[in-house]
């Protein structure tokens, strides 16, 4: 049964509703600067290394052919490139090219400020217990490291 307005919000729904808000911050962000929601969220991964397609596909969640339309979009955007693999041939990785990697220095910029004004209400205190306790339900459940670290000292 859903809970009246006002009343305490339990985990499940809290995270959810999180969720619906982070992804509405990429999207606002990404309208800004002209990508889809799902291409800010590639760019974002490729900021700390490129990756194969297998890995990729791992860490955004997608399966193989939605994920190679995505690139396919992107790469004709001139935002990443195919590269092959040194180690296996066979393979290649994506890399964020010149442009994209100028656009997305922006894109990321733009949502981290974004995100960052969620919890606005909140004390350092309560910042730093929310940030500690989403962390440590991203490390429990093994959630990719796939975003950077905001530079405390650069708000």
């Amino acid at each position: 049964m859903a809970k009246a307005a006002g009343e305490e919000t339990g985990v499940v729904a809290a995270l959810v509703r999180s969720a619906f808000l982070v992804n509405a911050v990429y999207a606002e962000a990404a309208r800004a600067y002209g990508i889809t929601p799902q291409q800010g969220q590639l760019l974002c991964v490729l900021m700390a290394q490129p990756y194969g397609m297998t890995e990729l596909g791992g860490v955004l969640g997608l399966a193989k052919s939605s994920l190679t339309g995505l690139v396919d979009r992107t790469a004709r955007r001139g935002l990443v490139r195919r590269e092959a693999d040194r180690s296996d041939g066979r393979a290649v990785r994506i890399v964020l090219t010149g442009a994209g990697s100028e656009l997305v220095e922006g894109f990321y910029a733009e949502v981290c400020r974004r995100i960052d004004r969620l919890p606005a209400g909140l004390g350092a205190g309560d910042r730093a217990a929310l940030a500690g306790l989403l962390g440590r339900v991203v490390r429990d459940n093994g959630g990719p490291a796939v975003f950077l670290e905001l530079d405390e000292g650069a708000r």
